[in-house]
């Protein structure tokens, strides 16, 4: 077992947090310190009350995020934050969030592991943003409704598919979350298919200008991927229990 400075010093090199640029909110790696012990690690794409209760009522220490707590940037301790801190504190639960460094990680990042669960295979990395490629596009001949199909198994959630593209997809770009809004940079990478997890209301009409597929899984169901994969190569690497602490927002 590792103590809380060890296994966050590893992650930070595993993840290269400090080397990848990030929106300055996202504030990646340890937000909050707990006493230094971690018995078990507890994985949940985002941070809120209701996490943080799960958490503490399983015993878990270390909680691993995709979205942390100071999105909205500095604030008063007030309402939520100081419920959120008291819960932490009180229960000795150390909170560590990674954004795009785990979003764009090759092994367990939330695209790798996507294009890993729907069995896609020489995946390369496209979509520039500060300086890192956050997608995965890959080439591959598939059925669009063979496609749409796994997709819906491998996210356990709905998927909503705006189908201007070719029934036979044959590029496929893949980059989790809310990257909808990049659609016109997508396609200047010859994507035929497109999947993320949301999209503004424009992007749809912007799909059947361009003539691809827009397949929106869900923000939360295509971002559980990456923080399940950390906690358990974590588990592996430092001998800890983890588990899931599941909590969609319907998004």
């Amino acid at each position: 077992m590792g103590t809380l400075p060890e296994i966050v010093d590893y992650t930070n090199d595993y993840l290269r947090v400090e080397e990848i640029e990030d929106w300055p909110n996202a504030l990646n790696g340890l937000q909050i310190e707990n006493s230094g012990k971690v018995t078990r690690i507890g994985a949940a794409v985002d941070v809120s009350t209701r996490v943080l209760s799960m958490a503490a009522k399983k015993n878990i220490d270390l909680l691993i995020v995709h979205h942390g707590l100071f999105w909205s940037g500095s604030c008063r301790i007030t309402g939520s934050l100081r419920r959120q801190l008291k819960i932490a504190f009180e229960n000795d639960i150390a909170l560590y969030s990674a954004h795009l460094p785990l979003d764009l990680h090759p092994k367990v990042g939330n695209n790798a592991q996507l294009i890993a669960a729907l069995g896609l295979k020489s995946a390369k990395p496209f979509l520039k943003e500060k300086g890192e490629s956050v997608g995965l596009k890959t080439k591959a001949s598939m059925s669009r409704e063979v496609l749409m199909s796994k997709l819906k198994s491998v996210l356990r959630s709905p998927v909503k598919s705006f189908k201007f593209g070719p029934k036979q997809s044959r590029r496929i770009g893949i980059v989790t979350g809310a990257a909808g809004s990049e659609i016109f940079r997508v396609a200047e990478a010859s994507i035929d298919t497109f999947i993320t997890g949301e999209a503004p209301h424009w992007a749809a009409i912007a799909a059947e200008e361009l003539g691809m597929n827009l397949v929106l899984g869900g923000h939360y169901a295509t971002e559980t991927f990456g923080v399940k994969a950390l906690a358990g190569h974590l588990s592996q690497r430092f001998g800890l229990p983890w588990e899931f602490l599941s909590c969609p927002t319907g998004l």
